[in-house]
């Protein structure tokens, strides 16, 4: 028996108070599929600093041990979820900062994009488009949109009730999961 495509749900934002995680959370818990093998990858708990690699990522190269091990960590995957609110009709620098550290690591592998905002996150999703593209990874033709209004949180800014919330989002989910299948599973 072949093992489980590996898929990493990656948390793109460590802000304080950040509902990400949970964002995330739920979205795993929806993606649920019998033949893949999910889990989040926070980078809040990654941690890392700012690029501070003296060769471009390209080359291979790395000489910090946090980058060795970033790239040991994301190497282990076969596909990506990418979690994150748009900022500013953007992605949080700290998935940018990511993803700029590597780039083999990500190259070819199928990835898709749920970004959540007052209007879903439409412009952060274009924005994040091409940075996959320029990584050379498999856009999925599934990219949920998460639509957020301010009645859906407490006095925390936390969610109130997001499987309520994000019910009408499911089938959307479990297409991306589906996907990933079809196009992993051998």
């Amino acid at each position: 028996m072949t093992a489980k495509p590996k898929i990493g749900l990656i948390i793109g934002s460590n802000r304080p108070g950040r509902v990400c995680r949970t964002v995330a959370e739920w979205a795993m818990r929806e993606m649920q599929h019998e033949q893949l093998d999910l889990s989040l990858i926070d980078l809040a708990e990654i941690n890392l600093p700012f690029l501070d690699e003296p060769e471009v990522p390209a080359y291979h190269h790395y000489t910090k041990d946090h980058t060795k091990a970033w790239s040991a960590l994301i190497s282990g995957y076969d596909g990506f979820v990418l979690v994150f609110p748009q900022y500013n009709w953007g992605y949080p620098a700290v998935l940018k900062n990511a993803l700029d550290f590597l780039y083999d690591e990500w190259k070819h592998k199928p990835v898709s994009i749920i970004c959540y905002g007052g209007h879903g996150g439409f412009q952060a999703t274009l924005a994040m488009k091409l940075v996959t593209q320029g990584l050379h990874m498999y856009s999925l033709s599934t990219n949920p949109a998460l639509d957020i209004t301010d009645e859906m949180f407490d006095e925390n800014g936390q969610f109130k009730q997001i499987e309520k919330d994000f019910e009408s989002y499911k089938i959307s989910l479990q297409a991306v999961s589906n996907e990933f299948a079809n196009l992993l599973v051998k």
